[in-house]
């Protein structure tokens, strides 16, 4: 499959040379070479709460809206869980589960 040249951001996996910004901004303001400017700003994500399995569903709304045929916008969403950010979580588990805020079901 081919790749575009240059990083992907380690949210969403969106190739940094297609953001509009260059990349996603540190909390000291400098550029950020691993983040887009659609996940993070300031040194924060801008969805932290959103997982792995969230984020794939929009990355793939987000390129069927840009008329990427459906099999390429799937295929590119798999990838999402093998990006850095997402590598130690899993892959369908909120922040809040994580952290316990969330209680199971009796």
């Amino acid at each position: 499959m081919f790749k575009p040249k240059g990083p992907n951001c380690q949210s969403c996996g969106m190739p940094l040379s297609k953001d509009p910004l260059g990349g996603g901004s540190n909390a000291d303001g400098s550029l950020s070479s691993e983040y887009c400017s659609h996940c993070y700003r300031k040194g924060v994500f801008t969805q932290p709460d959103i997982t792995a399995q969230e984020m794939m569903k929009l990355v793939e709304g987000k390129l069927r809206s840009m008329h990427f045929p459906g099999f390429l916008a799937r295929r590119f969403a798999r990838e999402v869980p093998t990006l850095r950010r997402w590598r130690s979580k899993p892959a369908t588990q909120s922040a809040r589960a994580r952290t316990g805020e969330l209680q199971p079901r009796a």
